[in-house]
């Protein structure tokens, strides 16, 4: 119970889609992005490694989302998993349903869709139960 291990969110920002830039198409990356722009495309973090994926203000992700870390303050539409932390800031929209395993949603976030929650101990750890009837 207290052995869990999380990645730790990335501390920097390796790469950076400026505001009024346009990606069509979808992007693969690992370690820290920054989204100021907009992608007409999914989002994938490289799997197995922690990934921190940043949505400004400004930003706005047309496709699905895949990241260990997800901080959002601009627009998504389709699906999100954030295996790890999903903070939903003030100016966040989201449209799509949500998997995540520990989630922040600040007040004035706006999300239309449903949120599963991720929940690995229980996929781990199954028990099963005998009855003492026969």
């Amino acid at each position: 119970m207290f052995n869990k291990k999380h990645s730790k969110p990335q501390n920097r920002i390796d790469t950076l889609i400026g505001t009024g830039t346009v990606i069509d198409g979808n992007i693969s990356f690992s370690g820290g992005m920054r989204i100021d722009g907009q992608v007409n495309g999914d989002v994938i973090a490289a799997p197995g490694k922690p990934s921190t994926l940043v949505l400004s203000e400004q930003g706005c992700v047309h496709g699905e989302v895949n990241v260990t870390h997800l901080v959002v303050n601009g627009v998504i539409s389709g699906a999100v998993t954030a295996s790890e932390y999903l903070e939903l800031h003030v100016k966040a929209r989201v449209t799509g349903d949500v998997h995540y395993k520990l989630l922040e949603i600040q007040a004035g976030a706006v999300l239309d869709g449903r949120l599963n929650h991720i929940n690995l101990a229980d996929h781990e750890k199954v028990v099963v139960l005998k009855t003492g009837i026969n």
